[in-house]
């Protein structure tokens, strides 16, 4: 009984124990299954999608930079970036080498980034087509490709300080690409990479990009090419450290051209060096000398402080000033103060600065926008170095009438000489005409020019045309005679602070010149500046002749009417002329190297329109019949059909000067009243029907 009486409750018991045990074991895998699902839900959701899931940034179709044309200059284009799957790659150490070998990384970097993480590792970012096509061909177990955007400048070296590049990450490190990064560079999308069991990807796109806004430049890109083409020919003549070409519409301020020296390619990163990234138009500082003469002279004329044929005595070739004496670099002793500023002397320029004075000379530079920042559109523009004159010593009125003393960028210069060439107003330069919406076709912008202000009277301006003329006639310009059409400047040999001295240096120069053309009608100005030449090194010895050979390539570009008979006609029929009469010293180059004609004849006519195309044909051997003499010098005016003679008009009332003037042909442009005292051009003057005459009336 007893044993029969115990079978039940062991059976029981065994039963309550084991219900006991799966209770237990079931609240147990119940808390575990609470505890992976619902405390640890998170952290293990992360571990899984690190495992199978990995989200990327999509980079934005960035903006075109367009010229003024509608030429591309930077541009997007779809290319192959390099990833690994670390943990599939079976050796990783010869993976590494055989990449890097592809792709010129160092090995252990690739190494190092692989080891480093297990799912996804960049090997190689936005490779070209034929790395890509060759890592594919190796057919690595790991290694993928990504479809990514990449930067592509089609011009490579053109304008590059002016476009600047971009890194590995779409962002502008330099010009355009930088100072427009937010506008051009989009909003970034996003990409979601899934591997299946059988480790195959699969893309989502969580937020598609959206592309940047487009930028149109005022650059022209054949204008542009011609600036860089001729500067490097001057840089490898010259041996110059650096050197910038700027090109200029001077009625708009429209930048048509901005080329430097040395330059780089910006599709090549490793090849951008801080010497190669500057753009000198905008950063480089430099002592300007005699090209700031223009404002010293320009400044006395519209004081009414000084007049164009007033003689001045520049003798002995000196002058003190505030115990400083101040030298001409040659001898021209008693002159017109317009034939010293051909000339380019020092004692004349700082006589019209002492007569100015202090305040009103400051006055004027800053009317010209020196010490200001132009805030044209290129990151790293500099003020330049213009001070106050409580700060400056006795002499300083005379080292800046000179050009010393003062600290100017390229920029600013050309658009002061613009400022002469467009009847007195100043325009900011600009570099970009618009930016556009993204994904919106080309359209050509109409550019209005912005910031003008008068800074020299019309009257002023006209005297300032004719004086700057002369520089390239019969002063220290003559090399930046054009064929077929007039054009004026001025030159500026500049010393160079010697930094071991901190004394001017007599063997480091900058040689500039800057300049217009054609001269009554200007389509452009054009700055020429050669940072320590070797050799020669004069402005007009070596920025002129650059001046030249741009400004007749952009004029032919334009198709801008001559406004003189070309060289290949008339300078070379008076040329052969003179030689076969037996005079041929003056047949003969009087510089080495350089034509004749440049020396010999000088064509001070403003003849009418003639087309390139429309040039006569070379005659017989003879001087042409309306060959005449110009009194100031005995050069040869060639008076072709259609120019007129400018007549005398001082003198005579306000009605009758524009009687005499529309009697004669011209039109008149007034400043003042009362009786006719000046103009310009002055009488004998030969102009197209229709010019303007600048005359001043006074009671």
């Amino acid at each position: 009984m007893a044993a029969g009486g115990k079978a039940p409750i062991d059976v029981k018991s065994r039963l309550f124990r084991f219900g006991a045990f799966l209770f237990i074991w079931g609240v147990v895998i119940i808390v575990r299954l609470f505890i992976l699902q619902v405390v640890h839900y998170g952290e293990w959701m992360q571990r899984a999608q690190r495992q199978q899931q990995h989200t990327a940034e999509i980079s934005p179709q960035r903006g075109i930079i367009y010229d003024r044309n509608g030429q591309e200059l930077a541009m997007t284009v779809q290319v192959d970036s390099v990833f690994a799957v670390p943990s599939e790659v079976p050796d990783q150490k010869t993976t590494a080498t055989m990449l890097a070998t592809l792709t010129g990384d160092d090995p252990d970097s690739v190494l190092e980034r692989m080891q480093s993480q297990r799912n996804f590792a960049w090997v190689a970012r936005k490779v070209d087509g034929e790395t890509a096509s060759r890592i594919k061909s190796l057919n690595l177990r790991g290694i993928y490709f990504q479809k990514e955007l990449k930067r592509f400048y089609p011009k490579r070296m053109l304008a590059a300080q002016v476009l600047g590049y971009v890194g590995m990450e779409d962002t502008g490190l330099a010009g355009i690409e930088h100072l427009y990064q937010s506008q051009l560079n989009g909003v970034k999308g996003r990409v979601v990479i899934t591997m299946d069991a059988r480790r195959k990807t699969l893309q989502h796109v969580e937020h598609p990009p959206e592309p940047g806004a487009n930028v149109v430049l005022t650059i022209d890109e054949k204008i542009q090419y011609i600036a860089e083409k001729e500067l490097a020919q001057a840089m490898q003549e010259t041996q110059a450290l650096s050197g910038t070409v700027v090109v200029q519409n001077p009625r708009t301020g429209e930048i048509l051209a901005l080329a430097n020296a040395p330059s780089f390619n910006p599709n090549l990163s490793h090849d951008i060096t801080p010497e190669k990234l500057k753009n000198h138009a905008v950063s480089d500082v430099y002592e300007p000398g005699s090209v700031f003469k223009t404002v010293t002279y320009s400044s006395a004329f519209e004081e009414k402080l000084a007049k164009p044929e007033e003689i001045i005595n520049c003798d002995p070739g000196y002058i003190m000033v505030g115990g400083i004496r101040i030298r001409d670099s040659h001898h021209i002793g008693t002159v017109t103060l317009e034939k010293a500023y051909a000339e380019s002397s020092d004692v004349g320029a700082v006589k019209m600065a002492l007569r100015l004075g202090p305040e009103r000379f400051y006055k004027h530079m800053q009317l010209y926008g020196f010490g200001q920042l132009t805030n044209v559109e290129l990151p790293g523009e500099t003020r330049g170095l213009v001070r106050n004159p409580s700060r400056w010593a006795a002499s300083s009125i005379g080292s800046m009438a000179i050009g010393q003393e003062v600290g100017v960028t390229p920029l600013q210069v050309v658009s002061m000489m613009s400022a002469v060439a467009n009847d007195g107003i100043y325009s900011l330069p600009r570099i970009v005409a618009s930016v556009t919406r993204p994904n919106q076709k080309y359209q050509r912008i109409e550019f209005h020019p912005q910031g003008q202000r008068r800074v020299l009277s019309s009257y002023t301006s006209a005297i300032m045309r004719r004086l700057t003329e002369e520089v390239v006639l019969e002063g220290t310009a003559r090399r930046a005679i054009l064929d077929g059409y007039t054009s004026a400047g001025k030159t500026g040999t500049a010393q160079k602070i010697d930094p071991r001295t901190h004394a001017y240096s007599k063997t480091d120069y900058v040689a500039s010149f800057v300049g217009f053309a054609p001269v009554n009608n200007p389509a452009l100005t054009i700055a020429v500046i050669l940072d320590s030449p070797r050799g020669l090194h004069q402005g007009g010895q070596v920025s002129a002749p650059v001046f030249k050979r741009v400004a007749e390539q952009v004029l032919a570009y334009y198709a801008v009417p001559h406004d003189v008979e070309p060289k290949s006609n008339a300078a070379r029929r008076f040329l052969v002329a003179r030689a076969a009469e037996g005079d041929t010293e003056d047949a003969q180059p009087h510089v080495p190297g350089e034509m004749a004609e440049l020396e010999s004849v000088v064509a001070l006519s403003q003849t009418p329109a003639v087309p390139v195309a429309a040039a006569p044909a070379s005659p017989p051997l003879r001087l042409p019949e309306n060959a005449k003499t110009d009194a100031r010098g005995g050069t040869v005016v060639l008076d072709v059909g259609g120019s007129s003679t400018v007549p005398s008009l001082q003198g005579l009332s306000m009605r009758g000067a524009v009687e005499a003037a529309r009697k004669a042909g011209f039109e008149l442009q007034i400043v003042g009243s009362g009786t006719a005292r000046e103009q310009q051009p002055p009488p004998g003057s030969y102009l197209p029907p229709g010019s303007k005459i600048a005359v001043r009336f006074s009671r």
